[in-house]
């Protein structure tokens, strides 16, 4: 498809850019692509033109839902006659928009959910839904760190790492449910549960993975595949969960990319009372300049 594009077109979409092989072929076309994947998402103008929030939306949602259907057990506490029933623990590591969505779906369902993430910040998104947060302790320059970047760029000591790998063990030992979205633009997944870990937990427990398509954040997770351990527990390599949903993840997407398109409409400037609309690509504008991966025969697009 990339052969017969020519000259001048112009190429809109979720291009996995940082794994994308074609780029080379875009620019030698003259094609200018942009890449969803890469607005900035601080811009509010630019917030109905994100995709990523919008598909992780729908995949913590369904996240839950795929475990509960792989859960032998209920999610909510019963009181019956033969005896009480207890609610499912479930664990969320990593708490974005599809941790936060996954998060508030597992409690209307009824269970007891806790939640981790690197950005402390995050405790007061968690206990808003309703979830219980796992404290990592931190020193106080971790924590100016850590509040002066939003969480995002800095970089813990090493003992925080061990403390918090420590706590993660603990709790995920007990889960029943563990959802886990961790995933970086461009690199693999970082690994959040390891065999030891899982050997600890509980016959018919479930691991969802929805990083295993990028190498996944459970060891031993496969994507498309649903893995038994020795041990009983299940392990759901949970890739591309938005298709599942396609209509709905379909509508949005849509919405997201005429947002986007209509950035590149402006009225001519030779007649601006006339309804005269025509597309105006610039590079110095911060939505467009940040999306375009190739432009003008050139890959614009920085290594990581």
């Amino acid at each position: 498809l990339v052969e017969q594009l020519t000259a001048g077109q112009i190429v809109v979409g979720m291009l996995d850019p940082y794994r994308n092989t074609q780029l080379d072929n875009y620019a030698s076309h003259g094609v200018t692509a942009f890449a969803m994947e890469l607005l900035p998402r601080t811009l509010s103008r630019a917030q109905n033109m994100d995709v990523l929030s919008s598909q992780a939306n729908l995949a913590g949602y369904k996240a839950v839902l795929l475990a509960a259907n792989e859960y032998a057990r209920p999610f909510p506490m019963f009181m019956t006659s033969a005896g009480t029933v207890k609610p499912a623990k479930l664990i969320i590591l990593g708490v974005g928009v599809a941790g936060l969505q996954a998060i508030a779906t597992a409690k209307r369902l009824g269970a007891v959910v806790e939640a981790s993430d690197l950005r402390p910040a995050a405790k007061e998104q968690v206990e808003s839904l309703g979830g219980k947060w796992l404290d990592v302790p931190m020193s106080d320059d971790e924590a100016q760190k850590a509040k002066a970047t939003g969480g995002y760029a800095w970089t813990p000591s090493e003992q925080y790492i061990k403390d918090q790998a420590a706590i993660v063990d603990k709790a995920v030992s007990a889960a029943d449910i563990v959802i886990t979205t961790a995933q970086i633009p461009g690199r693999q997944a970082p690994r959040l549960i390891h065999q030891a870990t899982i050997a600890k937990m509980k016959a018919g427990s479930v691991l969802i993975d929805m990083a295993a398509g990028t190498g996944g954040n459970v060891e031993g997770s496969v994507a498309d595949q649903t893995i038994t351990t020795d041990n009983g527990v299940r392990i759901v390599g949970a890739d591309n969960i938005p298709s599942m949903l396609a209509a709905q993840s379909s509508d949005l997407y849509a919405n997201n990319l005429v947002n986007f398109i209509t950035t590149l409409i402006a009225q001519s400037a030779d007649n601006p009372t006339a309804n005269n609309l025509a597309l105006t690509l610039n590079m110095e504008d911060e939505i467009q300049g940040a999306l375009a991966v190739t432009h003008d025969g050139q890959v614009r697009l920085a290594k990581r």
